[in-house]
């Protein structure tokens, strides 16, 4: 039985994997503008560099507030050897460079790590902060690597073209950042099976006991930093090749914040939850941040949301409601996902409402008073106006609360009966 088991769970993974490559392979295909490409590369870059950040929060129990140093050091280094390969005195091929910007990105991980990684916690964590406001302060001082404010920018058509791929066009482009992804998703992957994989869970859960059993924490945190900043310089080297362009922003405090949010949003309890937060990182910056100016209190109001109701982020949702369906028991909770659903909509319509209204008020009211939401007009210089959406956003609300309470019940005895079903099963 039990080989049995073991058997079909190897099965899936490789149809998993069969899966993303087919993906990677055939959406520039389908999604064809020039945008949608553009997109789907920045998703391919946001994914191994949220993947390379979990190493350290996921994996490690590491809160790094300074990801962006190695990842933006690795674009640095990956512009200037572009620049270097265009006035012929690098003889490297285009489609390595990102290998530079993985080897930068190692490279100050292991000088700065083995400083960062002798303390775990919230002493850990100060000192990554302070690590990256040391690299962002002097990005602004050097601009003769650092660029100023201008940065540093290079034609990614450069050295000899090979079976004809110059990367000019952003399909070449997108199916190099798409191996680059593959391999290191893999390689990352196969990172969590290894028996350094396994100790650095250790060490995230219970330090103590593997200092106990004759482990070194300080290395074990140490070697995963290293690791963790090559893959970090890797996307940070195709980020340099798909934008042509490298400025200070890429070792700001911005950029390692959105590494820490997107890779929480993701899942950070399972290796697939980055996948989806490094999609949501650039479904956020790049399509929320046309929709709305107001588009980071979105953010920061979904983080707050998934914080208090959802800690494990999207993936432990999926995950947990995988079981209920594999158990069967999915039909039970209908009616109050339905509730959920409904009510969480209409809250969110108030809210949104009410933010964008607050929003034309401060900045274009004395334009014009009206505002086009969501198919509707809202007049800002009414009192009828404020009041109605006011009222819809606060019924929503004990709606949407009411409705939560509702469903804990409902989810609470799946979860019993499910537990009890699989306990009576063992038993036989």
């Amino acid at each position: 039985m039990l080989k049995s088991n073991l058997q079909s769970a190897s099965y899936f993974e490789k149809f998993v994997w069969l899966g993303f490559a087919l993906v990677l392979l055939v959406a520039p295909w389908v999604f064809t503008s020039n945008l949608s490409m553009t997109m789907m590369s920045q998703m391919g870059i946001a994914i191994i560099a949220c993947l390379s950040y979990n190493v350290l929060l996921g994996q490690g129990g590491m809160l790094s507030f300074g990801h962006a140093v190695y990842s933006g050091m690795g674009s640095y280094l990956t512009i200037h050897a572009l620049n270097a390969v265009g006035a012929g005195t690098l003889p490297i091929p285009v489609s390595l460079l990102p290998l530079i910007g993985g080897i930068a990105g190692m490279g100050f991980a292991v000088l700065l790590g083995f400083v960062t990684t002798r303390k775990s916690g919230t002493t850990f964590s100060m000192i990554t902060l302070g690590m990256a406001e040391l690299v962002f302060a002097m990005s602004l001082m050097f601009s003769e690597f650092f660029g100023g404010e201008a940065g540093v920018s290079a034609n990614r058509v450069a050295g000899q073209a090979f079976l004809g791929i110059t990367y000019g066009p952003q399909r070449q482009v997108y199916y190099l950042i798409a191996v680059y992804t593959f391999i290191s998703v893999g390689l990352l992957y196969a990172l969590t099976q290894t028996p350094l994989g396994r100790i650095l869970n250790a060490v995230r859960d219970n330090p103590e006991r593997v200092e106990f059993v004759g482990y070194n924490t300080q290395m074990v945190r140490y070697r995963a930093f290293i690791i963790a900043g090559f893959f970090a310089g890797i996307a940070g080297g195709l980020g340099a090749l798909n934008f042509e362009i490298v400025t200070a922003e890429v070792v700001g405090p911005s950029r390692s914040g959105a590494y820490l949010l997107f890779t929480f949003l993701g899942g950070a309890t399972f290796f697939f939850g980055p996948v989806l937060g490094g999609v949501l990182m650039v479904l956020a910056f790049v399509l929320l941040s046309e929709i709305t100016k107001a588009w980071l209190l979105y953010l920061g109001l979904i983080f707050l949301f998934m914080v208090v109701y959802a800690p494990g982020g999207f993936a432990a949702l999926i995950m947990t409601n995988l079981r209920v369906i594999k158990a069967g028991a999915f039909r039970r909770l209908n009616m109050a996902y339905a509730g959920l659903l409904v009510s969480g909509c209409v809250m969110l319509g108030g809210a949104s409402s009410l933010i964008e209204m607050i929003y034309h008020l401060q900045l274009n009211s004395s334009v014009d008073t009206q505002l086009a939401f969501a198919g509707m007009v809202l007049d800002t210089g009414s009192k009828v106006t404020w009041s109605v959406v006011v009222a819809i956003t606060v019924v929503a609300l004990l709606w949407f609360d009411w409705q939560r309470k509702f469903f804990i019940s409902k989810w609470e005895l799946v979860q019993t009966d499910i537990a009890q079903a699989s306990q009576s099963g063992g038993a036989s």
